[in-house]
């Protein structure tokens, strides 16, 4: 059955939430339940991706029936599955995988892949209506991309980093400093009340390059730690953390804001987990401001993993008719450009 304006049930299992959603239309979110492994793996101080696939196994099934019963909705009135196939880790990507098209196929609705930057981007057009051409800043645990958007579901990556995602360094700079995982919110709020500030390095790589390097920021602050224990000296975390963090958001917001002035950006979308990082926001906002240029920011319960996003960016392919045949493959290196969609073919709405 397929209704008017779609509901597509869409299921997130990328790393380490569980996560189901039913979305009307693209935009209106009618159940997004998510089921939080944060607690298991601060045990390993960081994601186990064994444990993670296991977990997923054993809460999937739970998820997706609260997601239907929230929502209101029975399982003969969906209009699509949506599952992400990529990036992810390989195993988590599976489970949400197989859960899909076994209910595509039970249902006999189409199946949607999607990929999961895209649904971290149009997790914005849950909140606000996107205007093109529009320009991505994508921050998360693993990515870290400036994606402009010339048209509707139509990706193209212009700059990316060439070794730590921006999440993976605050990550590591907080377990130099002995922060408990998920470290990055502990450095955001250290930084916040420090009174002091260690600077250091700006990584601009070229001076026409959106690329992003933090490997060197990184090392600087394990040199700072380093430095401070050799000489016997108290180290000034609050002030590291400050340091840190301002070279951080310098260097993505500055670049942000070259892209979006240089590709005449109506809208900068704020995307992915450090979205929800405070320092981030406030710097952003600020320029944003300055500039007279429209910022989406989604609330913070959009910007981690969730499939409410992914059920707003599997639409784009809902309504085009361009769906995935039931052998679809779990691809971690999936490419965002690749998945764009394809010029529409009629279907849907």
């Amino acid at each position: 059955m397929k209704t008017e304006a779609g509901l597509i049930l869409a299921i997130e299992t990328s790393c380490d939430e569980t996560s189901a959603a039913v979305i009307r239309g693209g935009k209106e979110i009618l159940s997004n339940i998510v089921s939080s492994q944060i607690e298991t793996h601060r045990l390993f101080g960081g994601v186990v991706p064994e444990i993670a696939s296991r977990k997923h196994v054993e809460v999937i099934t739970l998820i997706i029936e609260e997601a239907l019963q929230e929502a209101g909705v029975r399982p003969d009135e969906l209009s699509a599955v949506a599952v992400t196939q990529g990036p992810g880790l390989v195993g988590a990507l599976l489970v949400g995988i197989v859960s899909g098209m076994s209910l595509a196929m039970a249902l006999d609705i189409p199946l949607i892949g999607t990929h999961h930057i895209a649904g971290h981007i149009y997790a914005n057009a849950l909140v606000q209506e996107l205007e093109y051409p529009c320009l991505a800043l994508v921050v998360s645990g693993g990515h870290t991309e400036l994606v402009l958007l010339e048209e509707e579901g139509v990706f193209r990556i212009i700059g990316r980093t060439r070794d730590d995602a921006v999440g993976e360094a605050y990550d590591k700079v907080a377990r130099a400093l002995h922060y408990p995982y998920p470290g990055g919110p502990h450095v955001d709020r250290t930084a916040a009340e420090a009174q002091t500030v260690i600077e250091l390095p700006r990584s601009w790589l070229e001076p026409d390059s959106y690329d992003f390097s933090f490997s060197g920021l990184k090392s600087a602050v394990l040199a700072a730690i380093n430095q401070a224990n050799m000489k016997g000296l108290e180290l000034d975390v609050p002030g590291l953390a400050r340091g840190f963090q301002e070279s951080v958001i310098d260097v993505v917001t500055g670049k942000a804001m070259r892209a979006a002035r240089e590709h005449g950006a109506r809208q900068l979308l704020l995307c992915g987990g450090v979205a929800a990082n405070r320092g981030l926001r406030a710097r952003l906002t600020e320029l944003c401001e300055a500039e007279g240029l429209p910022l989406l920011i989604p609330p913070h319960s959009l910007c981690t993993d969730n499939a409410a996003m992914i059920g707003a960016a599997a639409h784009l392919k809902w309504k085009r008719g361009q769906f995935d045949e039931l052998d679809l493959k779990a691809d971690p290196g999936l490419s965002l450009e690749a998945w764009s969609v394809k010029p529409a073919a009629g279907a849907g709405g």
